[in-house]
């Protein structure tokens, strides 16, 4: 299974940059020294993610893997940089493998699944590379619901963050009112990517279509909690019945 960094040494995606992430510790230390509280200011550090699992019922199904990259938000919610250097990938170990039609899908195969790292391990990993950091995704729903039932699948307190849906807000765009699908989007932007419902380059692709959409967005949000709000205000945010076949 290709890494995210292998995704991105074969292209050149939109803004990107490789780094650790040395700058937020500085900053963070900066707004100590001052007496500063880092709750009163809204992240710049956001993370995009994508998982693959056993099935599309999140009461049901397991989780099989995350991919996760960070984007860094620039000062007056400028467009955001993608952070290949700061980025998190794990296969959860399966006592029992996915049928073969579910592998075919996702291209994680039975061994990759048995020999996967511990479930408690990489759940806990996750949650302190995440940090307090906002979790975007394309039908984030479907991955907040993996994700949250891993947790207490196995013991462990849900993950607190906010979660933003890709979906409705790429409609603030209005070039293409129908789509659903992250492939309609894909296409409509020319983004390229590498092995569709394989989670890094899922993340990668989704991190770019973001991008894309960029300007339509901050056209009605100039913050995060605005941003949070988008999908629940105005006629251009209609309810939708969630599609998961992304």
């Amino acid at each position: 299974m290709l890494s995210i960094r292998q995704f991105c040494g074969s292209r050149s995606p939109r803004s990107v940059i490789c780094s650790n992430d040395l700058n937020s510790i500085m900053f963070a230390n900066l707004l100590a020294r001052f007496g500063i509280s880092q709750s009163r200011i809204e992240p710049s550090r956001w993370v995009v993610l994508d998982v693959e699992t056993t099935g599309l019922d999140p009461s049901r199904d397991r989780l099989l893997a995350i991919a996760a990259i960070a984007i860094e938000v620039g000062p007056g919610f400028t467009k955001p940089t993608i952070v290949i250097g700061d980025s998190f990938e794990a296969v959860l170990k399966q006592d029992l493998a996915s049928d073969k039609d579910n592998i075919l899908v996702h291209h994680i195969g039975v061994g990759a699944q048995t020999a996967g790292r511990p479930p408690v391990e990489v759940l806990e990993d996750f949650r302190q590379w995440v940090g307090s950091s906002p979790l975007l995704a394309f039908h984030a729903p479907f991955d907040q619901g993996m994700i949250t039932r891993a947790y207490k699948r196995f013991g462990l307190s849900p993950l607190a963050n906010d979660w933003i849906d890709i979906e409705p807000l790429a409609a603030v765009s209005g070039i293409h009112p129908k789509a659903r699908a992250l492939d309609d989007w894909l296409q409509l932007f020319g983004i390229e990517c590498s092995v569709r419902h394989q989670a890094a380059a899922d993340t990668l692709a989704t991190c770019e279509l973001l991008l894309c959409l960029w300007n339509s967005i901050r056209k009605e949000a100039k913050s995060l909690a605005e941003l949070k709000n988008l999908p629940k205000r105005g006629p251009g945010f209609p309810e939708r019945k969630l599609n998961f076949t992304n």
